[in-house]
């Protein structure tokens, strides 16, 4: 019996984790949302926000988890951006430090600037657990826009993501 329910539990994660990598989403439609979200930590995040906010697909941008050292002119000037840009669009959020205080700062961004919708832009195979996470933080009071950086993960990495989500989707059902 106990022999079936492992195999079953067994069988269950491997499918789901062949669907977590075979279904990675990708860059959204260019809707309009009132805000743009780039959590920062992969290649092409900060840049696929800017394209954006510069297109004027937003009113405003938050870059979360940016180290509490940078400043704006440092960012403007390492992604080739105008500093008005900045100065007129462009938050940068320096409390965040992994996914779940990522949809923190977010929330309490949206929340102030009392947004209905935004656009999260992260990479493909990080977007699952990013938006679970905001999602929770918002209640369902927001609608979320997945755009994701296309990239291409490892087996390792994705294996890792993966387990993170199932874990982090499995405490949420416990109230943790």
């Amino acid at each position: 019996m106990i022999s079936r329910l492992v195999a079953a539990v067994l069988l269950l994660w491997m499918l789901g984790f062949a669907w977590f990598a075979v279904s990675l989403p990708g860059p959204a439609d260019d809707q309009m949302t009132d805000g743009i979200v780039v959590l920062t930590g992969g290649r092409g995040r900060i840049e696929r926000g800017l394209d954006l906010i510069r297109a004027k697909r937003a009113k405003r941008m938050l870059i979360s988890g940016v180290d509490r050292q940078v400043k704006p002119h440092e960012l403007a000037a390492e992604y080739h951006a105008p500093l008005s840009l900045f100065d007129c669009c462009v938050d940068l959020g320096h409390e965040a430090v992994d996914t779940r205080s990522n949809a923190q700062e977010t929330a309490n961004w949206v929340r102030r600037y009392k947004y209905r919708s935004i656009r999260l832009v992260t990479t493909d195979w990080h977007m699952a657990r990013a938006r679970y996470e905001l999602a929770r933080m918002l209640d369902g009071e927001v609608v979320i826009v997945r755009d994701a950086v296309p990239s291409e993960p490892g087996l390792l990495a994705l294996l890792t993501e993966y387990n993170k989500y199932v874990l982090r989707r499995v405490s949420g059902q416990m109230g943790i």
